[in-house]
């Protein structure tokens, strides 16, 4: 994985950066000294690590504009960053360029529940928002296992997802507006307390776009009502391709649960020593289903979903009793990556989507891949849409273990995209992924999302070396504008 050459024009140059940036976020708004710099120097991606130039740290929409404008004037790169949870390295910093980091904007802005939304700063985290609004009885219902620190900003530029995203959606399901700030300074607002777009989908645009395209300064999110009733179901099968089979038939009997989970044996077993969430230790699969609604629905749907785990085979089933036994069992899949910590030194975990008819082809082809590339895999994802998370366990410390865990994360993902999936779910393409692009993507394909960064960032500062395996001149692509906040597109037939 290579990243853009430093600009050594631009680090001479970094004791006039580091004065200008002072000028628009005074005090302890921006930070410069090396040890300081090393909290920046990576995400959750924890295999890559370099110290950007300079971290920013502003607490107002106008010091996000005057910043990026400045940057903007003098060529300076810009990485946004939320509360660095990504995966996929999308808030890797640049040696020549400076991290835009949103921790200061952690406010809840309005509560809105007569329009049902709630209007929050990038740097509030997932479950502030439920937090907010749960005396009420609402929620907000993307749920990632990192909700406790992960940032709204960052779900907004990943389209994070979550247990409860297969009933519910993701991020782009879940938000009805956003304020940008382009590279140039421009100050944008897409959407609103509406629920739909008043003309282009520019926020369908957003979200997802992984810090390439803005900014985000403040985000509308939709809340919904809670449940009646929420029960959850623990399934356990003799073997992987089981329970895969047994979700596809769910779902095909016309069945949306809340949520459906699997974890493999390796997984089980290290979640319940981690929480002693009550899982069976004698299975090989377990399948956590979840069903909400009103209690007599439940109660249906749980006989339906019993049933079908009978019918391929289900050799135990478990039913929550009550509210905190229901919260037990998603603890445990909710810790599943930080209890594999306990089992191997390091692990490397793979963010692919297929059909969910190709489940158990997909499992029974990772675990063959298991044996050729001699690295154990622990399998948990989001059974209900097909978004795999197979982590691949290994030591850093041993020669070749990074580099052979990584080329088993590839085969993993071009797998899905062989099966009729995609290389991301809900993690991003970041750096980890961007040099696969081309196994989903033509070259056509490519050039037109580039033309779509162009159009938002001509010059392309923000965050480069994502996402793109190829970086090219905006130029190159039929230039497009974004001028005082209006787009122009001056070769639009080419689109």
């Amino acid at each position: 994985m290579l990243m853009p050459a430093p600009d050594s024009a631009l680090l001479k140059r970094r004791g006039e950066f580091l004065n200008a940036l002072r000028a628009i976020v005074p005090g302890e708004g921006v930070i410069d000294d090396h040890a300081s710099l090393a909290a920046y120097e990576c995400d959750a991606l924890l295999a890559y690590r370099q110290r950007p130039m300079l971290v920013v740290l502003p607490e107002t929409v106008e010091q996000v504009s005057q910043v990026l404008a400045y940057c903007h004037q003098v060529g300076l790169k810009v990485v946004p960053r939320g509360s660095g949870t990504s995966l996929s390295g999308g808030a890797l910093p640049l040696e020549d360029g400076i991290v835009l980091a949103l921790g200061k904007f952690n406010r809840i802005l309005e509560v809105d529940l007569a329009n049902r939304c709630v209007v929050v700063q990038p740097g509030v985290t997932n479950a502030s928002v439920t937090d907010a609004v749960s005396d009420k009885g609402f929620y907000y219902a993307p749920d990632p296992s990192s909700q406790i620190i992960c940032s709204i900003g960052g779900n907004v530029a990943e389209n994070s997802g979550g247990v409860h995203c297969l009933k519910y959606g993701m991020t782009s399901n879940n938000i009805l507006g956003v304020e940008l700030v382009l590279m140039d300074g421009s100050i944008l607002r897409l959407g609103g307390k509406h629920l739909d777009p008043q003309a282009l989908d520019l926020l369908g645009l957003i979200c997802g776009s992984e810090g390439l395209l803005g900014v985000v300064t403040e985000v509308t999110v939709r809340v919904l009502r809670s449940p009646e009733t929420q029960r959850a179901l623990l399934l356990g099968f003799a073997d992987v391709e089981s329970a895969g089979a047994c979700v596809a038939d769910i779902i095909a009997k016309g069945l949306i649960p809340a949520a459906m989970e699997i974890m493999d044996k390796t997984a089980i077993h290290a979640a319940e020593s981690f929480v002693h969430a009550g899982y069976p230790l004698d299975v090989e699969a377990l399948l956590l289903v979840e069903l909400d609604g009103p209690p007599v629905e439940v109660d249906h749907f749980v006989d339906m979903v019993s049933a079908t785990g009978r019918k391929f085979g289900a050799v135990s089933t478990r039913l929550s009793n009550s509210e905190a036994e229901r919260k037990k069992f998603w603890a445990g899949r909710k810790a599943a990556f930080p209890a594999i910590g306990q089992i191997s030194p390091d692990y490397y975990c793979v963010d692919g989507t297929i059909p969910r008819r190709m489940l158990p082809r997909a499992l029974r082809e990772i675990a063959e891949l298991s044996e050729i590339f001699g690295l154990k895999v622990a399998n948990v994802f989001h059974a209900g849409d097909g978004n795999l998370h197979p982590l691949i366990l290994y030591n850093a410390d041993l020669q070749g273990e990074l580099e052979r865990a990584e080329a088993f994360g590839a085969a993993i993902l071009k797998l899905c995209v062989e099966l009729g999936g995609v290389l991301t779910g809900e993690h991003g393409v970041g750096v980890e992924k961007r040099d696969l692009m081309e196994v989903q993507f033509t070259q056509t394909d490519l050039d037109q999302q580039q033309r779509l960064k162009c159009a938002f960032d001509p010059d392309g500062l923000l965050n480069p070396g994502k996402v793109f395996p190829t970086l090219h001149r905006c130029a190159e692509q039929g230039r497009v504008h974004v001028h005082r906040g209006e787009m122009r597109f001056p070769d639009v037939e080419r689109f």
